[in-house]
């Protein structure tokens, strides 16, 4: 099985904070520039670091927010992560990817406390009406390039249109190579692709006039997600000033977990 990433080496400096170094494979390319890093992944990786960070049997991840600063290379890259407000039942952790002399990549996640809250437990989002078994393959989204695209495999419900629509999407390619992939790590990864499955202005990106790369991914889970499948229940809106908003519910086959939310510049794309 191929991976996105090869692990390097990992060290621990003073105060707890964990240096882990990675190269990308060919599996991480973005799809805007050959150069670059899909941000999918990317996500992936710096969830994979912030769950591993001193972990407490109490608590899980419960937001996620990223920053981009601007192209990721596919290039190596180190992930710092520290604690920057411990706690016993609530704590901000933040890692910060950064390659050739700058960071690209600011990651912070609340991990809040768990407990039983059954009894009073209740959701507005509700189930997908299909699941991916029941669907036909899609691969419109494959006139993106870049080998991050090329990796995923996509289904999509019929009434899936520009703007808004239903799209479950996996992959058989682990996060690290030789290492196994936990749940909340493979679904996370693929998050980022919310931007590109119901895009206004068309799904291949030589056809198109404008860009519309998003500058930042939060994501909100009131639920840990399982199994291989994201279900992205997205809807992609643009203003008349040259900023959009992606949103979206983010589901796996138990039913939504969480949602999505992706600020957008949109540019002409240069000539």
């Amino acid at each position: 099985m191929s991976a996105y990433y090869n692990f390097i080496k990992r060290e621990q400096q003073e105060g707890g904070v964990s240096v882990a170094h990675y190269q990308p494979t060919k599996h991480a390319q973005g799809a805007w520039n050959e150069h670059e890093q899909h941000m999918a992944p990317a996500t992936g990786i710096l969830t994979a670091e912030l769950s591993q960070f001193a972990p407490q049997t109490n608590m899980r991840i419960a937001r996620i927010s990223l920053d981009i600063l601007g192209l990721i290379p596919l290039d190596e890259f180190t992930i710092t992560t520290r604690c920057i407000r411990p706690g016993k039942t609530i704590e901000l952790v933040e890692a910060v990817m950064s390659s050739r002399g700058r960071d690209c990549i600011i990651a912070r996640a609340w991990r809040l406390m768990t407990q039983d809250t059954s009894e009073i437990a209740g959701l507005e989002d509700q189930s997908a009406v299909n699941t991916p078994e029941d669907l036909p393959v899609w691969d419109d989204m494959k006139g993106w390039p870049g080998g991050f695209i090329e990796s995923v495999h996509l289904v999509a419900a019929p009434e899936r249109r520009a703007g808004k629509g239903m799209v479950w999407i996996t992959n058989d390619i682990d996060m690290v190579e030789g290492e196994t992939t936990a749940d909340l790590v493979h679904l996370l990864g693929m998050v980022d692709t919310a931007n590109g499955v119901v895009p206004r202005l068309g799904l291949g990106l030589s056809e198109l006039q404008w860009m519309f790369p998003n500058t930042d991914l939060q994501i909100h889970m009131h639920r840990t997600p399982q199994g291989k499948w994201l279900g992205i229940e997205a809807v992609q809106q643009y203003g008349d000033d040259g900023i959009g908003l992606t949103s979206a519910i983010l589901h796996d086959v138990q039913g939504p977990f969480g949602r999505s939310e992706q600020i957008l510049t949109i540019r002409p794309m240069p000539s």
